[in-house]
């Protein structure tokens, strides 16, 4: 097994820059595609062996330097009794939101379902079948409080940032309940055999500096505390969050993961010695590739070939991304940048 990912995430020499893409795994694919014409996302769950496939196939595809668990952010919410569904147009839904002190205590606690079991098993299927690390991944608890609390996507999730001002007692307590499911659900997934594990706090950028440390970060470090005595890398990830960076850092994981919206050599000037990972904007990669090569280069240039640089998109893989543009790319990186770390 190549570990040139993992050696990235602990900062150690590597030959080359280590590549993988958020949803890599998923609606690029068009294998994937004509699964989802026959089977919903939950019936894909129940079933280890696809999520295996689904999980491996971009290793095989693209050549990239990690796999990235098949599996849903809101898949712990499930577990806790919010039924949840995944409209294909716009994301995770919910009919009954979460804004009550009773809604919240009808919160179960964290234990693996039908679905969350599949998934479980597929991650083992997928790690003694991949020739590289398998990443596992649950929602940061203000990410899964935002559908809660919303009632789906949003632009800038509105109720939850109202909850987090008006009843600072409430959102404590839906916080602990989602922080108690994410450090479950991903240890459950270390045990089922991933290397590494992200965090995704894909809607943080959403709040003022002020409320992320009074509202989120409590939290956020607790989880990390919890992912320490997992040993495997932890990657803390959020979009549009170039004015929390700082914070974020400080609560924790041994990865920071950055979109495009902030330049690396600014993050490592801010964080200091922590391993990056990003940060291509992921528009860069839809159309021609020769555009596609000089934004990633740019990229590898800012990074300079300092020690930890995990190459990523700023956030996941658009669907009509060319399975194409992502080989050619990973292909890219890793030759562009063995030259600066030779």
């Amino acid at each position: 097994m190549t570990d040139r990912f993992l050696r990235a995430c602990r900062r150690e020499p590597v030959d080359c820059t280590p590549v993988w893409f958020m949803r890599q795994a998923g609606r690029s694919q068009p294998e994937y595609r004509a699964l989802r014409r026959r089977l919903s996302l939950w019936e894909i769950f129940r079933r280890p062996d696809l999520v295996a496939e689904i999980t491996v196939r971009p290793v095989e595809q693209l050549g990239v330097d990690a796999a990235i668990l098949f599996a849903d952010i809101t898949l712990p919410l499930r577990t806790l009794g919010v039924p949840v569904d995944v409209d294909d147009g716009r994301g995770p839904v919910m009919a009954d939101p979460v804004r009550t002190a009773r809604a919240v205590e009808a919160l179960r606690p964290w234990a693996p379902d039908a679905e969350t079991s599949g998934v479980l098993e597929g991650l083992r299927l997928a790690c003694g079948a991949s020739p590289v690390p398998v990443i596992g991944f649950a929602g940061g608890p203000f990410t899964l409080a935002c559908y809660l609390v919303d009632g789906g996507p949003s632009r800038d999730f509105p109720e939850t940032r109202r909850l987090v001002h008006r009843d600072p007692g409430l959102w404590g307590a839906l916080m602990d309940r989602l922080t108690d499911a994410t450090v479950a659900f991903l240890h459950a997934q270390v045990a089922a055999g991933a290397r590494a594990v992200q965090v995704f706090d894909s809607w943080v950028g959403c709040l003022a500096p002020d409320d992320y440390e009074r509202a989120v970060a409590p939290w956020m470090r607790r989880i990390f505390r919890a992912l320490a005595a997992a040993g495997v890398p932890s990657i803390h990830f959020g979009t549009g969050t170039a004015g929390l960076l700082e914070a974020m850092a400080r609560c924790g994981g041994d990865v920071i993961g950055v979109d495009w919206r902030v330049r690396l050599a600014d993050a490592w000037a801010r964080i200091g010695p922590r391993a990056i990972q990003g940060n291509l904007d992921p528009a860069a990669v839809v159309d021609d590739p020769a555009v596609m090569e000089r934004a990633a280069r740019a990229v590898l240039d800012d990074a300079a070939g300092r020690p930890g640089h995990i190459f990523n998109l700023g956030h996941g893989v658009l669907p009509s991304t060319p399975v194409d543009h992502l080989r050619r790319l990973a292909e890219f990186v890793h030759t562009a940048s063995a030259g600066v770390r030779a």
